[in-house]
């Protein structure tokens, strides 16, 4: 009888698959850098050589960024910016221009997120999430690409997004749009800016708990007896394994893969069961009253 043993744990922090350098004097920019999986894949580039620029609306968030780069060697460039304004970003990438010069590497890992019954949902809940995961990314991608195409270079883009773009997200109907927007912005602009040397592709990561995870969230996982027993993999992903497919997908390895979405979850994603378990509604796991009796 086969024993179930999960899939191998991941070699330690610090350790790469590629090589020692590969993005020296490459400057990558990382929106929501300074925290969580942001911060993770802004690390891994560092490791291999990158000049890190890190955009955050928060300073603690950057003052975060900056003590993880440089302790692990990188020069880093911090700017505040709302990536929901165009004249924001427009300012942050003049910077990074001036200092760097034009990046190689565009990250755009920055997002809004929080549970909610969708009947509860305010307009600017709805706006406010829509705004930051949507139309950020878009907004930053027009602006890298505006800059590229002018300058007559190659570059990456490397988008964030979540498995319920597929499968939609009860609890999460902002976001579960706004991603599934994000997947379908990446594969339009693989296909126009391939001509001109612009690899686009998205990177969706599975559960890789951190310290940075929201409030909300850490209490969902604090109600799982045994997190590990919930995945195919028998384990949690552990966060520096995003930072390496982020990596790779920008690296001169994978030049060819473009208008893909890398899913980095163990399978999670695709579980099913054998029989389904009992709906329980989203008011109802989230603990609140019916509609109208809040």
């Amino acid at each position: 009888m086969s024993e179930i043993i999960g899939l191998p744990q991941p070699p330690a922090v610090g350790a790469t698959a590629l090589a020692s350098g590969t993005f020296e004097g490459v400057t990558v920019v990382v929106t929501g850098g300074g925290t969580g999986l942001g911060k993770a894949i802004a690390s891994e580039f560092a490791r291999l050589g990158a000049r890190l620029a890190i955009l955050s609306r928060k300073a603690e968030h950057l003052d975060a960024a900056e003590a993880a780069m440089t302790e692990i060697g990188a020069e880093v460039l911090c700017i505040a910016c709302d990536i929901r304004e165009a004249d924001s970003i427009a300012a942050a990438f003049d910077q990074i221009e001036e200092r760097f010069g034009l990046p190689g590497v565009l990250v755009n890992n920055a997002a809004a997120n929080f549970p909610s019954p969708t009947e509860d949902l305010s307009p600017n809940a709805w706006r406010t999430v829509v705004d930051i995961t949507l139309n950020g990314t878009f907004l930053m991608c027009r602006e890298y690409g505006q800059r590229l195409l002018s300058a007559g270079v190659a570059g990456s883009i490397i988008n964030i997004g979540a498995t319920y773009a597929w499968t939609g997200g009860p609890g999460f109907a902002h976001s579960a749009a706004a991603k599934a927007a994000v997947k379908n912005l990446t594969e339009s602009l693989a296909v126009e800016w391939g001509p001109y040397g612009i690899q686009v592709n998205c990177l969706v990561p599975g559960l890789m708990p951190h310290e940075d995870m929201t409030a909300d969230i850490q209490g969902n996982l604090k109600n799982t007896n045994d997190k590990d027993l919930c995945q195919p993999a028998m384990r949690v992903g552990q966060r520096q394994e995003l930072g390496w497919a982020a990596t790779f997908l920008a690296s001169p390895y994978a030049r060819f893969i473009s208008g893909h979405t890398l899913v980095v979850d163990g399978a999670n994603w695709q579980r099913r069961s054998l029989t389904n378990p009992e709906v329980i509604p989203i008011r109802v796991q989230m603990g609140r009253p019916p509609f109208g009796e809040d």
